[in-house]
């Protein structure tokens, strides 16, 4: 997501400390999974950069573990890879029931920090579903990317109100009302009110295909 033109009046918050605490096993995990991928692929950094329409210089310091990626930049990788976000963030698959601890969720932060998401999916959802917990700071606006063709979401507002505007038509939204939508439309998230909007987000990909190479 990336900023959009209507912002808070008050200055970004900072991320949470939980995302600060896992910084560094998350660029960890990311790199790994992005290397894993564009390899499977045969597909060099320069190559994917192009696809991606990510310089080559970030990708290689994403694969080093050196970066985390915003989750512009992460969007941008799972839809050349036409993956869901969910197979870059999680590191193994494990069968049976699993516990996601609170305050144990994986966070993702649109670059002006003020939509964050938790990640509350195992990774054995990958490819599949994802849920994510969002909150959305006062009179903030955030643009998301769209997701890759075929995508379906449900939303549901628990906190506060939202505005959902997909392909110029505004769906305003209050606590308990819920909407889907396909997800692989641009659109944006507003908050018109006061105070923090929270709501989840249910993400249902099509099946997976690999994306051709750019001309040279």
């Amino acid at each position: 997501m990336k900023a959009a033109a209507i912002g808070p009046t008050t200055p970004a918050r900072t991320p949470p400390a939980a995302v600060a605490g896992q910084e560094t096993e998350l660029a960890g995990v990311i790199g790994d999974n992005l290397r894993r991928f564009r390899k499977q692929r045969g597909w060099s950094l320069e190559q994917f950069g192009r696809l991606a329409k990510v310089s080559r210089a970030m990708l290689g310091q994403i694969e080093l573990s050196r970066s985390v990626p915003t989750i512009t930049v992460l969007w941008k990788i799972a839809r050349a890879l036409d993956v869901p976000i969910s197979a870059l963030l999680n590191r193994d698959m494990q069968e049976g029931p699993r516990t996601i601890a609170a305050g144990q969720a994986r966070i993702v932060s649109s670059p002006s920090g003020w939509l964050r998401s938790q990640a509350l999916f195992t990774p054995d959802m990958a490819g599949k579903v994802e849920f994510y917990e969002s909150t959305l700071d006062a009179w903030a606006s955030e643009a998301a990317e769209p997701h890759p063709q075929g995508s379906r979401a449900n939303l549901v507002v628990c906190q506060g109100q939202l505005e959902l505007l997909i392909e110029q038509k505004r769906y305003p939204l209050s606590a308990g009302d819920a909407i889907c939508f396909a997800a692989d439309l641009p659109r944006s998230y507003r908050n018109p009110g006061p105070t923090e909007t929270r709501f989840y987000l249910v993400m249902a990909y099509a099946e997976p295909r690999y994306r051709p190479l750019p001309p040279v």
